[in-house]
């Protein structure tokens, strides 16, 4: 029976496939061959003392379904559980893990699932006897106590040049949400004035 390789043994058992075998199957492949181009190279050769007391580290238990890259034969050994994926914002999750890494879907769709998520967390704090404050917790008080232009230009800072969005992101959520409610609020208070302007009418056509 054919071993699965794995690199999660202390000791790889199956020998590495030859280099010819493939480049011929996977495009592009042994573009990195150059010991040189990669920093990592000492600790792949073979017969190194890497410390590992084990030839397969134990499993941990895996209490609901995790997300699983294409790339790997199984779920690795250890992984997070401190967010476990919820609602709209683990579905997204999920269906991120049905492209492989190396495709931009995997990664925007899992950017797009930390906003929802953030979203998520946002509305449930509405519910709560402490509600989460936008002016504290976003650090926007800081912006005018720690020098906010002089911090940001000449510096040779990188990520100046997506500064503009950071409001939009950061503020954007909370201000629909202002505006949503105070739809929300004019529209029941137009429902319920109504009521008493028909019946006000009817009572004058009555006389």
């Amino acid at each position: 029976m054919t071993e699965i390789a794995t690199p999660y043994i202390a000791n790889k058992r199956i020998p590495p496939r030859s280099a010819e075998d493939l480049r011929a199957q996977i495009p592009g492949w042994g573009a990195d061959l150059d010991p040189a181009d990669r920093p990592s190279y000492p600790r792949e050769q073979p017969g190194i003392e890497t410390g590992a007391h084990w030839d397969f580290p134990e499993r941990q238990p895996e209490k609901y379904p995790r997300e699983r890259s294409v790339e790997h034969a199984f779920l690795t050994p250890v992984f997070g559980t401190s967010t476990p994926p919820a609602g709209l914002s683990g579905a997204i999750r999920k269906y991120a893990y049905k492209y492989s890494e190396g495709r931009a879907a995997h990664w925007l769709l899992l950017i797009a699932a930390d906003r929802v998520d953030a979203t998520e967390h946002h509305l449930k704090s509405l519910a709560t006897l402490h509600p989460d404050n936008p002016i504290t917790e976003t650090g926007v008080l800081s912006e005018f106590s720690h020098h906010p232009i002089q911090s940001r230009y000449g510096q040779k800072r990188a990520d100046t040049n997506h500064q503009w969005m950071d409001p939009i992101i950061v503020a954007g959520p909370w201000v629909l949400a202002a505006v949503g409610l105070a739809a929300s609020y004019r529209t029941l208070r137009k429902e319920r004035t109504q009521p008493d302007a028909r019946s006000a009418t009817a009572a004058e056509i009555q006389r």
